[in-house]
């Protein structure tokens, strides 16, 4: 017979029996131990039946082996884990053969001592004990392992739990012995297990086993003396769905070990099972709070804190277990931020950048409320990193600050068009809070609108975490740059932007904080006029050009919320002037601009589009505007508009006071006329229209050169109509910034109109009103086109009061002197004819008058004498 075949026999080694009072097991001569008889002089042996044993060791290799004879060697040299699963069936004291009352639960300490298994191979050298006795000490503080021995329904049953169910049923009647007492049992006990396999196990923890993770697994089995008192599954229900999500991600270890920490007591060589709870004992937890244990005597019921004890008395090999009604944390001692839930939200990429950056805190203040605009990790794959600044950089920051917006802005807070301020500051600001425009558009649908920030659209439903409101978004959004870059995608501003950087204001204008944009569109240089847009745009005027585009620029920002409020108001610009906004100048309620400078009633539409920049904002605007310090002189104009011939016929006539714009000088032949103050439009002949003309005779004929440079000049005054029932029109001041209104068959007297009767001009149109002529109203003969010119371009002057300025034409036009046909043939062949008519109308009456004298006339009888007579 082989020895390790002999199990009840090696049971019989440890614990010698009146049946076997002498027993020797022999073992292998290399093991060098030899196990020899003794004897206990009381004792209680719960020993399980055959069956009992052939059913355990199906899960139990160890004792496989051991019964079929098929381990080769023993593991170690006193069967470490074989001899403490049989010190549990042991008690070092004899029970009494009665069996416990009905529903009454007994608790008796084993020989089983739980200790820490020994890490490395086994060892072969002999114990320090006989190793048929227990070995005080262990994981629990020195005190065996308990055992629970109860009877319900006249059956005893051991190993039972707190409320009396389960454990081994007493299957054999009681046989005394000379020195104990011996019980069969139907099943072999389970000796306890380590902590975390105990709550794996238990049926009210499966939550916890659930979000367990191997850091607090190796907290639980590596701690001796460990008293938990653990939430059943009902608790953790309690919470948000959310902080469950949370709890169960794999962010979340620190937390839950700080939750299983304030859950487990720890005390030197000591384990706090439930005998020992009283009302007032206190018990303080690895994390720090403490637990107050109330026991309420009438009802029996015990308290942990404010939660309830379920059940008491969770056998373990390193402590015990309590399982309690709810979570025992104190308020506010577990603090679940917006970061870990964005963790969970798929946002990790996210949490990391602003980790990146030290703006974590921004996501773990629990107590300021904050609306984050977050991306979720698969859009940010999708947007590449390529995209985004580099990690830790300060652009970075500021864009990772522009997702968060302070307060929490659900769906029904926000407005269409509406400006939310976010937490990102601007130094171009001067350190004010940058804003984000929202965009809400219902499509129809009124209980989920479509919603935008800036440009980027929200993509599902926002989530509520206590103070915190998130958004997911479609992509990362980026905070506004500057100014002029922020301009560039708007071609219709390009012209405007190509002025900027031909000045050289670029770095001012981006550097500048606090201002606001009015950049017109590319059409207002060609309703500002040819001339004035040549001027301003060229190399020497490049100090006019620079103070028209400060004027563009207000200093400090104005939103459109801002500029809409109000009828009037005034904004100070950059160039040092104002600009004025009236809406009671505009019929449809739309805003009109208006400048400091310029001629009267210059006037631009305003349109607020809130287009955001670092420094501010931009907003668009139909025309430019001059301010008042920019002049305008004729003289400016007639060098854009390549007229320095025309200006030097000028300065020859003593005209050269109309170029400056200043009033004709004091004792000359102008002042007597009484035109100081008037305002002045020349129309221009190009250089090239002089081609063929002898300057040089002009230059000398002093008369002559008068009166074609007068021929040129219109005073401003109101404009005369040929048809006497039309009403006199206005000078033109909005629409395209004309000097004049040119329209068809509007005349004009000129400076030569006092000299001569031919010195009125006037406007025609012709082909569909696209071309505009201008010539000597009244001049007439063979060669009619020389007293004709064709209109290329005009501009504006600002002096003399804005009523005058420059029309570019293509050809001079020479004072009209008709020929002695046309100045007396017409009268001539008028009175030859009028004297033959009325020639005619005489001898007319003469015949009539002759044939009345020669006709026959009748007298009466006795003739007129008698008559006479009689009347006498």
């Amino acid at each position: 017979m082989r020895p390790l075949r002999c199990l009840p026999l090696l049971l019989l080694t440890v614990l010698p029996l009146t049946f076997a009072a002498q027993v020797s097991l022999l073992v292998p001569q290399q093991n060098a131990t030899v196990l020899l008889e003794t004897s206990l002089n009381a004792s209680t042996f719960f020993a399980p039946t055959n069956d009992a044993i052939k059913q355990h060791i199906e899960s139990r290799p160890l004792w496989r082996e051991l019964l079929d004879g098929s381990l080769p060697e023993l593991r170690d040299n006193v069967q470490e884990q074989l001899r403490q699963e049989l010190f549990y069936h042991l008690l070092n004291y004899t029970l009494q053969q009665e069996a416990p009352d009905d529903q009454t639960t007994e608790v008796h300490k084993t020989l089983h001592y739980p200790r820490k298994p020994t890490s490395g191979p086994p060892s072969r050298a002999p114990p320090p004990n006989p190793p048929w006795l227990p070995t005080p000490g262990g994981t629990l503080g020195g005190e065996p392992q308990k055992l629970r021995y109860s009877t319900r329904d006249d059956k005893s049953f051991v190993g039972v739990n707190a409320f009396g169910n389960g454990g081994a049923e007493v299957s054999k009647a009681a046989v005394n012995t000379s020195n104990g007492l011996l019980l069969g049992i139907g099943a072999v006990l389970d000796v306890p297990e380590d902590l975390a396999t105990v709550i794996s196990h238990h049926p009210s923890l499966k939550y916890l086993t659930k979000i367990l993770n191997p850091a607090i697994t190796a907290f639980l089995n590596g701690t001796s003396e460990l008293t938990l008192f653990l939430p059943v599954d009902s608790a953790w229900e309690e919470l948000p769905p959310y902080e469950r999500l949370y709890l169960e991600s794999e962010f979340a270890t620190d937390d839950l070990k700080r939750i299983v920490n304030m859950h487990a007591v720890t005390q030197a060589k000591h384990v706090t099972y439930s005998e020992e709870f009283k009302d007032g004992l206190k018990l303080k937890t690895v994390d720090g709070p403490t637990l107050d244990i109330s026991v309420d005597s009438d009802s029996g019921k015990t308290k942990i804190s404010s939660s309830e004890l379920v059940e008491p008395d969770i056998y373990a090999s390193n402590g015990v277990l309590h399982t309690v009604s709810s979570l025992l944390l104190p308020e506010g001692s577990l603090q679940l931020t917006p970061e870990k839930y964005l963790l969970v939200l798929n946002c990790t990429t996210f949490v990391s950048l602003l980790h990146s950056v030290d703006l974590n805190h921004l996501v773990n203040d629990t107590e300021t409320h904050w609306t984050i605009l977050a991306p979720r990790d698969d859009v940010m794959e999708l947007f590449g990193d390529d995209n985004l600044p580099e990690r830790g950089s300060e652009e970075l920051k500021k864009l990772l600050q522009y997702h968060f917006i302070p307060g929490k802005l659900s769906p029904k807070k926000l407005k269409d068009g509406m400006l939310v301020e976010t937490a990102l500051e601007e130094s171009g600001l001067d350190g004010g809070k940058q804003v984000l425009p929202v965009s809400v558009s219902s499509h129809g649908k009124k209980d989920s609108p479509s919603i935008s920030f800036g440009e980027v659209t929200i993509m599902e439903e926002p989530v509520t975490i206590n103070n915190t409101l998130i958004y997911f978004v479609s992509r990362p959004l980026t905070p506004p740059v500057d100014a002029l870059q922020t301009a560039l995608p708007f071609l219709d501003l390009s012209s405007f932007l190509a002025a900027v950087f031909s000045t050289g204001l670029a770095d001012y204008l981006n550097l500048t904080p606090r201002t606001t944009f009015l950049i017109p569109h590319n059409d207002a240089f060609k309703r500002l006029g040819l001339l004035v847009s040549t001027h301003l745009l060229s190399a020497s005027s490049k100090p006019d050009l620079e103070r028209v585009i400060k004027h563009h620029v207000v200093t400090g920002v104005e939103y459109a919320e801002q500029m809409l409020n109000g009828s009037q108001r005034s904004y100070g610009t950059l160039e040092g002037s104002d600009v004025h906004i009236d809406r009671s100048l505009a019929n449809n309620g739309t805003l009109l601009l208006s400048a400091s400078g310029g001629w009267p009633d210059m006037h631009s539409q305003l349109d607020p589009m809130n287009v955001l920049t670092q420094t501010g904002v931009i907003h668009q605007v139909s025309d430019i505007l001059i301010p008042r310090s920019v002049e305008l002189t004729v003289g400016k104009l007639m060098r854009a508009g390549k007229g320095s011939t025309m200006a030097t016929l000028m300065n020859k006539a003593g005209l050269e006071w109309i170029l400056n714009g200043t009033a004709p000088p004091e004792g000359s032949p102008w002042s007597e006329l009484g035109l100081s103050g008037v305002g002045w439009t020349l129309l221009c002949p190009t250089d090239d229209s002089f081609k063929g003309i002898n300057l040089t005779a002009l230059y000398e004929d002093g008369d002559q050169l008068r009166a074609i440079v007068s021929q040129h000049l219109i005073p401003s005054q109101r404009p005369q109509e040929e048809d006497p029932g039309k009403k006199p029109l206005l000078i033109d001041n909005v629409n395209n910034n004309k000097p004049l209104v040119l329209d068809d068959a509007t005349t004009y007297t000129t400076l030569q109109s006092a000299a001569s009767l031919y010195g009125d001009i006037v406007f025609r149109r012709v082909d569909d009103g696209d071309d505009i002529l201008v010539g000597i109203k009244g001049a007439r003969g063979d060669n009619g086109r020389r007293d004709w010119a064709r209109i290329h371009a005009w501009g504006r002057s600002t002096t003399g009061g804005g009523t005058g300025g420059v029309i570019q034409i293509d050809r001079l036009l020479v004072p009209y002197s008709p020929s002695w046909w046309n100045a007396y043939g017409a009268p001539i062949a008028v009175g030859v004819v009028g004297v033959f008519f009325i020639g005619l109308f005489f001898l007319g009456v003469r015949a009539i008058w002759r044939r009345d004298t020669t006709e026959a006339t009748y007298e009466p009888i006795g003739g007129f004498a008698q008559d006479q007579d009689e009347e006498t």
